[in-house]
């Protein structure tokens, strides 16, 4: 595969061709809108963070706070549709997709986002159908409680990582694999200039928090985590990984 070196979007080793591909069928249109080349493209974080890993799965380190007991990943992929159990409207796309002997981990990354504001998706009531399972009640009353706004987030995208929830337990079920779903999240220091407040940063986790309570119990296991948190788990003993995770630490600063 072509290598980020003739790509300045890219870090070196992450396959371009590869990367470039599922931008352009993904439904953000990060490539033909240039999005992808700002400096505060969330979507260029997730895909150079992930892409190395698509050539190399069994490097990636998986995250501890799930308790999996598989040992590495033998498929990674950027811009993943998990799609529902019907055919027609909009399925969501996981920043990236993970998959083990079995589970299936889809991974929904954040960076400015949060301290962004603005308005948050819906839930139509496409969303109400029965198709679930009995062990997705967890997601359902929070879906349920969104809808009538009992439940409201100013930092965390709570009905996007409900929709991603419902795509999982489809794609889980499909694959007869344990489905978990993965918030992870940077925590940048400025935003447009302007410094990011540490009660800011801790409210996002707060909601993050309270999200979890909401769904614990549920098949979709829930977990998060911060860039740096997490990149800094990864192990000490691997030249290249060390190198990839120092690349992404001095273009993004996550």
């Amino acid at each position: 595969m072509i290598q980020s070196h003739d790509d300045p979007l890219f870090l070196p080793g992450v396959p371009v061709g590869y990367v470039r591909e599922r931008l352009y069928k993904a439904d953000g249109h990060e490539l033909s809108s240039g999005k992808l080349a700002s400096s505060e493209s969330s979507a260029a974080l997730a895909v150079n963070t992930f892409g190395w890993f698509h050539d190399r799965p069994e490097r990636l380190p998986l995250f501890s706070m799930l308790g999996m007991t598989a040992p590495r990943a033998s498929l990674v992929e950027v811009e993943y549709c998990a799609r529902f159990p019907w055919s027609g409207g909009r399925h969501p796309w996981l920043d990236a997709w993970i998959e083990t002997h079995e589970a299936v981990v889809g991974v929904e990354s954040k960076r400015f986002e949060p301290y962004r504001g603005g308005k948050k998706g819906a839930l139509s009531e496409a969303y109400l159908r029965p198709v679930w399972h009995d062990r997705m009640v967890p997601y359902e009353l929070l879906r349920d409680n969104l809808r009538s706004g009992d439940e409201d987030f100013d930092y965390l995208d709570a009905v996007q990582l409900v929709k991603h929830a419902f795509g999982l337990i489809t794609e889980g079920r499909r694959k007869s694999k344990r489905p978990y779903l993965v918030y992870l999240f940077a925590e940048p220091a400025e935003l447009g200039g302007r410094p990011i407040s540490d009660e800011k940063r801790q409210a996002h986790r707060a909601e993050i928090d309270r999200f979890a309570a909401m769904v614990d119990g549920a098949e979709v296991a829930f977990g998060a985590t911060s860039y740096r948190e997490w990149l800094g788990s990864w192990p000490h003993s691997d030249e290249e990984l060390i190198r990839h995770r120092l690349e992404i630490i001095s273009r993004f600063q996550p």
